[in-house]
């Protein structure tokens, strides 16, 4: 009997992470974050895949959260149309945005990687408390964002949102809106999707995980692939978190990221 209530008590809550299908920058290997790419055809294909592998599981979102980025919103939709789900209601927040790369948006890593170094450029993608420099209104992309009427929908003034982030910040602006808005649907029992980026996934990830601030920089989500998440009633992680599909695919997906990421060369 003890066994049973164990058992009941370590699943109570399920919750599902996802990274955007892949953007054009994505592809190009460009420092994205704020600006608002669309999906590549191949992103497209990655979202619907996603769909059915999750009805194929049997999962029912009762709700989802994204970002106020069109990468994230699109993939939700794409999600829930291959699910047969698409009247599931999808709730949008700038908290959930991607991380802020400042003044790096729009750049290649390669050349970033001959300006300044690959270890630099390694320190500002993976470091958990090191922010690039600021964005400024010299900025090719600083008036495509800051003038976009999406931000003046936040829950802070256009002058407060971020200029640069580290992935703290990240977590910092995201833990509000998780600790108010996401966790009590969470704790009602609802089945939730959350559409997000590399980056918020990531540190949502260490919030709930309690990855040290040293060990987040090896954690890779590639685009397309759903994270699942079983949650006590404390929503602590009963075990280890799981990315859904071929797991030979997976791998080479990952790998496809962290080679990205080095940006030896440029292109």
């Amino acid at each position: 009997r003890n066994r049973n209530r164990t058992i009941l008590r370590m699943s109570k809550y399920r919750l599902v992470l996802l990274r955007h299908g892949e953007g054009a920058w994505n592809k190009e290997n460009r420092f994205c974050s704020w600006v608002d790419q669309k999906l590549s055809e191949e992103g497209v294909k990655e979202a619907r895949d996603c769909g059915r592998l999750l009805k194929e599981q049997g999962y029912k979102f009762d709700l989802v959260f994204t970002s106020l980025l069109s990468r994230s919103i699109h993939t939700a939709w794409l999600v829930l149309e291959a699910m047969g789900q698409e009247w599931v209601p999808v709730v949008k927040s700038w908290r959930l945005n991607e991380r802020h790369y400042g003044a790096l948006i729009g750049l290649n890593r390669a050349e970033m990687a001959l300006q300044h170094g690959e270890q630099k450029v390694k320190q500002w993608r993976r470091s958990y408390n090191i922010s690039p420099p600021l964005i400024d209104e010299s900025h090719p992309y600083y008036t495509e964002i800051y003038n976009d009427r999406r931000y003046a929908t936040c829950d802070v003034p256009k002058e407060n949102l971020p200029r640069a982030e580290s992935l703290k910040e990240v977590l910092d602006r995201l833990l509000p809106y998780w600790n108010s808005t996401v966790v009590p649907e969470i704790q009602k029992g609802k089945t939730i999707l959350i559409s997000g980026h590399g980056n918020s996934c990531r540190a949502i990830l260490k919030h709930l995980e309690g990855v040290s601030d040293e060990d987040i920089a090896s954690v890779t989500l590639p685009t397309g692939v759903p994270v699942q998440l079983e949650l006590d009633e404390n929503l602590k992680p009963v075990k280890p978190r799981q990315l859904l599909g071929d797991q030979a695919k997976i791998q080479a997906a990952i790998k496809k990221v962290e080679d990205q990421g080095k940006a030896k060369q440029a292109t």
